[in-house]
């Protein structure tokens, strides 16, 4: 397991070099990380970072590096609501802030990015939802984003490395996602101890958060693409150190070496929603944010999309079914490499709910407490926005908006009921 921590790690500064302090005693890097953005910071944290460690370990790297803290304010809730973005701009205006620290999990991160959006630019979030529509009003405008070092304290999303901003319209009860590559934290830190005292489920919820970003960008991922042979080796990478760490960090929670594990592979999922996108998963999950966490929601429909996409990516599911059959979520005695695309993508999907079922996630959306007919119609409408085009078109098997009805609406009936045979698949024959 040691080996293929340091191949992770040499992934992520492949990835990063030195715009990222990571791993165990990271914290005391902050103020290093810091002063090439600033001298002066506001500092917006999370409810967490205090009885993890990481606000005093901070504070300390600060002043030994010469910084100041001249404000402080409370960060996002889970789930990065509009409104918390908004006051977050509001305290970064009162303060004439020209340096931020974000010190939490990935949705105070998220929001921040948005609060830095409309602080440095003006205008509600509608108008930057969608690809690219930070840099071109920052071009306009002759601008840029005022600088952040994001202090990661949560092994999932991989905010502070990414350009995804999920934010939620909590009326709605939709998220909605700015994707942009000025969102990118300029400097980064995740010291994975912040971990430790993290509650069972959000560890759960975090490393199938990772789990999906490495599967959807490797699945979607086409052979041509000039970083295929990357994205195929974070991909396995990642999935192994989070599925041979889980089981062990949820026992064992304290345990340092299996923490870090876990945050190299989610890290290395921020890796891979950097080279290509998210898709049908991620994109269902936007839906669900009165439900569920966002990690649990993509642990529940990634096996069904898996089984719709396996003839686009058979050889890329006998790989990934290999891994999961390793750590015994598959029967040893299944012929991956003879089984045809369908028979394989159910069996690397079964494996996919056997691997969620053993740490107590629901696996279908019925089992979901309030679920209801409304969320699949929901879904379906989210799918059909503009704004969400992108993740539509990085699928396996692309769609668009047209196509939401007579190939997703099967999939998440698929969902609800635990039933791959009601999936329909792309060609239209069963």
């Amino acid at each position: 397991m040691e080996a293929l921590r340091a191949r992770a790690r040499d992934l992520i500064r492949q990835f990063k070099g030195d715009a990222y302090a990571f791993g165990p005693g990271a914290i005391e890097r902050a103020g290093e990380m810091a002063a090439r953005i600033g001298r002066e910071f506001l500092l917006v944290a999370g409810r967490s970072s205090a009885a993890n460690g990481m606000a005093e370990g901070l504070k300390e790297s600060f002043a030994r590096a010469g910084l100041a803290i001249k404000a402080e304010c409370a960060g996002a809730r889970p789930n990065s609501p509009v409104e918390d973005a908004q006051r977050v701009r509001d305290e970064i205006l009162r303060t004439g802030a020209q340096a931020i620290v974000g010190l939490g999990g990935g949705s105070l991160i998220d929001a921040l990015k948005g609060s830095v959006t409309l602080a440095s630019l003006g205008g509600t979030c509608e108008a930057y939802y969608g690809v690219g529509k930070v840099t071109a009003r920052l071009q306009e405008a002759g601008r840029s984003l005022i600088p952040v070092l994001a202090v990661q304290t949560a092994s999932g999303s991989a905010a502070h490395l990414t350009k995804y901003a999920n934010l939620t319209n909590m009326r709605t009860l939709q998220k909605k996602l700015f994707i942009d590559a000025a969102l990118v934290p300029p400097v980064a830190v995740f010291d994975y101890r912040a971990t430790i005292t993290a509650p069972a489920e959000l560890t759960m919820v975090g490393a199938f958060d990772g789990i999906c970003h490495l599967l959807e960008v490797h699945f979607g991922t086409l052979e041509g693409h000039a970083q295929s042979g990357t994205v195929a080796e974070v991909a396995a990478t990642g999935l192994e150190l989070i599925m041979a760490s889980l089981p062990g960090a949820l026992q064992q929670p304290a345990c340092e070496r299996l923490r870090e594990s876990i945050g190299l592979g989610t890290d290395l999922g921020g890796y891979a929603i950097m080279i290509g996108s998210t898709n049908g998963p991620h994109l269902n999950s936007l839906s669900l944010v009165d439900l569920m966490d966002h990690g649990k929601a993509t642990a529940v429909l990634t096996p069904y999309y898996t089984c719709f996409f396996a003839p686009a990516i058979e050889g890329k599911l006998r790989r990934v079914g290999r891994i999961y059959q390793e750590y015994g979520y598959i029967d040893g005695a299944a012929d991956l490499a003879r089984l045809p695309a369908r028979e394989l993508g159910e069996a690397v999907a079964r494996g996919m709910v056997e691997l969620a079922r053993s740490v107590g996630f629901p696996t279908t959306l019925n089992e979901v407490p309030g679920f209801r007919t409304e969320h699949v119609a929901r879904m379906l409408e989210a799918a059909k926005d503009p704004a969400l085009s992108s993740k539509l078109e990085a699928m396996p098997v692309p769609m668009k908006a047209e196509d939401v009805d007579r190939y997703m609406r099967p999939i998440l009936e698929a969902a609800r009921a635990g039933d791959f045979s009601l999936i329909v698949p792309p060609d239209g024959r069963r």
